[in-house]
């Protein structure tokens, strides 16, 4: 069971999914807070950050504290809509050539962790090759608390930027929904372990 203790500690944890995919929630709100934290992320490896927050930029405190960092802002809205292709566009553009580059890490965060940056790293699994099912389970299997809420808008366009045929398109929706029936979200939908325990950080 995942509970608000779960989410808290989940919350501004470096998840591994590859060697060089890293997700995680954003930099502390409080900005002494934010540069120790920013020096971990250094200390870990990461060489470039994507972030897809459409409420915060981090642009200035990473120029000023890791000036070695790339950070690349893309922020989108987590609203339940769908996501715009160019959303994707941009976002995997930025990874791809990050990744090209030897040794580097690339962070993708959102504000928690749960939706934007994990279907925003399911995208760029799909660039890199993976079996669509083969990288939900990567993304949950490194950060559990993920929903992956976007991941059917991240499959469409990745079936649509790579001219997928229709029975692929179709068998793949397919497995994601059965992937989504037999291993639902947890992030947002999750169960309070008691009365007093303490809500997610908003």
């Amino acid at each position: 069971m995942t509970t608000y203790h779960d989410i808290a500690e989940w919350h501004r944890r470096l998840c591994q999914v590859t060697e060089q995919i890293i997700i995680s929630g954003d930099l502390h709100e409080k900005p002494s807070r934010a540069v120790r934290q920013l020096e971990g992320w250094r200390q870990a490896g990461i060489s470039h950050i994507l972030d897809t927050r459409v409420e915060w930029s981090d642009k200035e405190l990473v120029a000023e504290h890791a000036p070695n960092i790339v950070y690349g802002w893309f922020g989108a809205d987590d609203a339940g809509l769908r996501q715009p292709d160019a959303w994707f566009d941009d976002g995997v553009e930025f990874a791809m050539d990050a990744m090209q580059e030897p040794g580097s890490v690339l962070l993708v965060h959102c504000h928690m962790g749960i939706n934007r940056a994990p279907s925003m790293a399911y995208r760029i699994l799909l660039e890199c090759g993976w079996d669509p099912i083969e990288a939900l389970d990567a993304i949950r299997e490194s950060r559990p608390i993920a929903d992956i809420g976007y991941a059917r808008d991240a499959l469409d366009h990745f079936h649509r930027t790579h001219g997928i045929v229709q029975q692929t398109r179709t068998e793949d929706r397919d497995r994601l929904e059965a992937w989504q029936r037999g291993y639902p979200m947890t992030g947002l939908h999750i169960t309070r372990a008691s009365d007093d325990a303490a809500p997610p950080p908003t």
